[in-house]
């Protein structure tokens, strides 16, 4: 059998390595939109997790496998459709991701110094599409509307010293514009209380024990909270009371700052809050603050509902960032779409109402989870190619012809794929650039150049 995975992030790879591990004849091909793989590894993990990023040892070995093939540069639904796929193999996994993010919805929001998480990390990361961002990091008080470890990485990166980036693969541009900025106190905001905060114990830890910069949390947030918190499932109930903690200690820093020392950077966490309007500057050129509804909850846990009380509130800020999730897009008028839930109507990853078709990852189940999560949901739809082709389901008699037929396709459109060797020779030269910064690579931002590297 000729299996097609569309997307090379983790969905993608995991579901590959799934089908090759457990399929001794399935062959993979793996399409990619971008001359690099690994999607959100090499552009959403944060530059100071290297640790994370270690799985993509795992995914080279996958792509190095004589049964996988790579094809980057190659944009599914545009080079190739879906239906042109699904007569080239037997079977076509979309794992694509989430390439956009959900919008607030409120006046003020397309203001200069409005930023979505999702280009604001793209830029720190080198996400080709996000390189002429251009923040402006010229205010002093940053606003992140959302609790989830997005925008705990946001505020750490803007709050982090310099001399911990300068080791990380973060890019040139980046890294020098944040030499430059003058944020030093960064909020994040969220619509319903401490509860029902997304961000995991380890992202809180990592952001209160940031070197130079104090968690600045009110008491009075966490007043009422000890009985709920009893029957807290125990990660909520830890993660509940670090905060408790944090925000009843008395920094070190305040009893230096009484003795006239410099005030350090700081972040803190505002709860019960839902934007209503990002206020503009006073020529009307740019975001100046946000205007808040102030809300109460109704129901509790996870699915508490947060109310406007009919209160509101104004924060200056001249950078907000808007942290409330990534968006899946349609990929191609041939497959089935909710548009609501922006995911592929699909059940244990197989598409409704289109045998031979499946998903996974994001475009799946949604922007949710962390990597593991993605792996265990990628190897529940790669489970459900291998029965429909055990079982007959999938019709392997007509032999199909994979990338053969693709290839001529794509020829007769003037695009030219390239290869996981191709790859490893942009690899190659990243890390020697990044060697002689003590970097662990520094990413090539501009796809034309990764194409010159190869030679295309």
């Amino acid at each position: 059998p000729r299996v097609c995975v569309v997307g090379s992030g983790p969905a993608g790879f995991y579901t590959a390595q799934h089908i090759l591990k457990h399929h001794g004849g399935a062959l993979v091909d793996i399409y990619e939109k971008l001359p690099v793989p690994f999607g959100l590894v090499r552009f959403g993990v944060a530059p100071d997790h290297p640790e994370v990023k270690n799985v993509t040892n795992t995914f080279t070995q996958t792509a190095r496998s004589e049964r996988c093939a790579y094809y980057g540069n190659v944009t599914v639904g545009r080079d190739v459709t879906v239906p042109e796929l699904q007569q080239a193999y037997h079977a076509v996994v979309l794992s694509y991701g989430a390439e956009d993010n959900r919008v607030l919805g409120i006046p003020g929001e397309n203001l200069p110094g409005v930023y979505s998480a999702r280009a604001f990390v793209g830029w720190y990361n080198g996400l080709p599409e996000n390189q002429d961002l251009k923040p402006d990091l010229s205010c002093e008080t940053a606003l992140i509307l959302g609790h989830g470890n997005v925008a705990l990485d946001i505020a750490r990166i803007l709050l982090s010293p310099l001399q911990l980036l300068r080791k990380t693969d973060i890019t040139d541009s980046s890294l020098a514009a944040l030499a430059c900025s003058k944020v030093k106190r960064v909020w994040l905001v969220g619509r319903r209380g401490p509860l029902q905060v997304a961000f995991t114990i380890k992202e809180l830890r990592e952001m209160i024990n940031l070197p130079g910069a104090r968690a600045v949390l009110d008491p009075a947030d966490f007043t009422g909270l000890e009985s709920a918190l009893k029957d807290a499932p125990r990660p909520r109930k830890r993660l509940t009371e670090l905060m408790i903690k944090t925000a009843l200690e008395k920094p070190v820093e305040m009893q230096a700052a009484a003795a006239g020392a410099a005030a350090p950077r700081e972040w803190g966490l505002k709860f019960q809050r839902s934007p209503q309007e990002v206020l503009p500057s006073a020529d009307g050129r740019r975001a100046r603050g946000i205007r808040m509804a102030l809300t109460r909850l109704e129901g509790s846990g996870d699915s508490a509902k947060a109310v406007p009380t009919g209160d509101v509130e104004e924060l200056e800020c001249g950078l907000v960032l808007s942290s409330i999730g990534y968006r899946s897009l349609p990929l191609d008028p041939a497959v089935p779409f909710d548009s609501q839930r922006g995911v592929i109507p699909n059940s244990s990853g197989r598409v409704e109402g289109v045998p031979g078709l499946y998903c996974s990852g994001w475009v799946k189940r949604g922007p949710t989870g962390v990597i593991i999560t993605t792996m265990n949901d990628s190897f529940d739809t790669a489970q459900s190619v291998l029965e429909d082709l055990q079982g007959g389901v999938l019709d392997i008699s007509p032999s199909r012809e994979g990338f053969g037929l693709v290839e001529s396709i794509l020829h007769s459109r003037g695009v030219r794929p390239v290869s996981f060797s191709d790859w490893e020779k942009i690899d190659a030269a990243e890390v020697a650039r990044g060697k002689a910064a003590g970097k662990p690579r520094e990413k090539i931002v501009d796809p034309a150049e990764m194409l010159q590297i190869i030679g295309h």
